[in-house]
């Protein structure tokens, strides 16, 4: 999970006459994601169709007041929000990429996503969220392995230029807009210590 920068509502009369869904307002999220899901950080468009995630539920018991409400709606594949549901913990609320820095909140081992500082708020959202799931610890372990094995490539070479150029491109893929850059990032820190 990264932190996401939220945008402002491009289409708030679409709000205003009952529409959360409207394609101006969710590609204005699609575009402040990068195409990742904000809890997961997985692609969307080229496997799903993305949700407009409630960050809390609008369900009638939970708070149905914030069903059109901007600061509330974000971006998020069908796993995490089919996972979260109206799930949702007044004295311990989820990360909210949108307005928290996950860093705060989270560390990665791995293709593993753990809480920092016995964080009740990060366990809670790893576990409702499933954010280890085992398919997503598959896709991610292949991502960081992927980076790993170019990692190894460049400082079996010699040539310092050839080490730093692609030392350089590999910081790229932590770069906020790519598939689980919160992980790969990590990765390269390790490194880098």
């Amino acid at each position: 999970m990264i932190e996401i920068l939220r945008p402002e509502c491009p289409h708030p009369v679409a709000l205003q006459n009952g529409n959360y869904k409207h394609h101006l307002n969710k590609e204005a999220l699609k575009k402040a994601n990068f195409d990742k899901c904000m809890y997961c950080e997985s692609k969307i468009s080229q496997i799903d169709f993305a949700h407009i995630e409630h960050f809390k539920p609008k369900a009638e018991n939970k708070f149905p007041e914030l069903e059109f409400i901007w600061d509330n709606l974000g971006y998020a594949c069908p796993k995490c929000n089919n996972a979260k549901s109206d799930k949702f913990h007044n004295d311990t609320k989820y990360i909210d990429p949108y307005s928290e820095n996950p860093n705060e909140y989270f560390f990665a081992a791995g293709a593993l996503l753990l809480i920092k500082n016995g964080s009740e708020r990060s366990e809670i959202s790893i576990r409702d969220i499933e954010l280890n799931r085992p398919e997503l610890l598959e896709k991610r372990l292949e991502k960081i392995t992927e980076i790993q094995k170019s990692i190894n490539a460049c400082y079996r070479t010699s040539n310092e230029a050839l080490k730093a150029a692609a030392l350089n491109e590999l910081k790229l893929e932590s770069s906020s807009e790519k598939e689980y850059s919160f992980f790969v990032s990590a990765l390269l820190k390790a490194h880098a210590a």
